[in-house]
């Protein structure tokens, strides 16, 4: 009996990533499709070429988005953009969430943002309990100074759901950092633990390599600012 509840298992694990992996896959193709609905009936693709091509909607939206790029990318491109989101800016409610979004979309996508930074133990909600969570900046020099202390801002993600959490300001010293990647924080908050990435000896030298690599990437950034600010 022990070795048929194991073997279900091992099956199980091999299974449900493969089977929540293609209901997510799926379910976005299918949602990305949806947006064909929004030509004209006549300007389809089922109705110009006579049948349904699955996962159109997904290649459209690929080259949009690098078509897009493509032109944003010249100073005329920028011109355009700039004048756009001049005219955003005039409109009350929207520029809030524009301005937002594009905030948000641009610290996650920069190499030179502070987003998720790196990994630390903070003592959340309460005394004795320990959260990973994310260093995501300082905190503004104008809070501080109502509280009277260094601040950074910190980002406590929840499980298995990590793009839900908490925003909190905390003072330096009561966080404890961890160096190990974000990506071993990511995936242990995923899994609620059960995935221990520091635990498997070839995952542990691929992690010692990956910081090896970031600490000499980042020596070597303040080796340029210290130039720039010289020169």
């Amino acid at each position: 009996m022990q070795r048929i509840r194991r073997y279900f298992i091992a099956g199980l694990l091999v299974w449900l990533p493969l089977v929540a992996t293609y209901v997510v896959l799926s379910f976005s193709i299918r949602l990305i499709d949806r947006s064909l609905l929004l030509l004209p009936p006549s300007l389809r693709p089922e109705n110009l070429i006579g049948f349904q091509i699955p996962g159109l909607g997904v290649i459209l939206t690929l080259v949009l988005v690098l078509l897009t790029g493509l032109i944003v990318a010249n100073f005329f491109g920028r011109k355009l953009v700039s004048a756009w989101e001049s005219l955003l800016s005039r409109i009350p409610l929207v520029r809030t969430v524009y301005g937002a979004v594009k905030q948000v979309t641009a610290s996650l996508f920069s190499d030179a943002s502070q987003s998720f930074r790196e990994v630390v133990l903070v003592e959340y909600p309460r005394r004795g309990l320990w959260m990973l969570a994310f260093v995501t900046g300082d905190t503004p020099k104008k809070f501080q100074q109502v509280v009277g202390q260094d601040l950074i801002n910190i980002y406590v993600p929840t499980t298995p759901n990590p793009t839900s959490g908490f925003y909190i300001m905390v003072p330096p010293s009561e966080v404890r950092r961890l160096s190990v990647p974000v990506e071993v924080g990511l995936k242990m908050i995923l899994s609620a633990g059960v995935v221990n990435p520091l635990d498997d000896p070839v995952e542990a030298k691929k992690l010692a390599a990956e910081l090896e690599r970031k600490s000499a990437k980042l020596a070597a950034k303040k080796e340029r600012e210290k130039h720039e600010s010289t020169s």
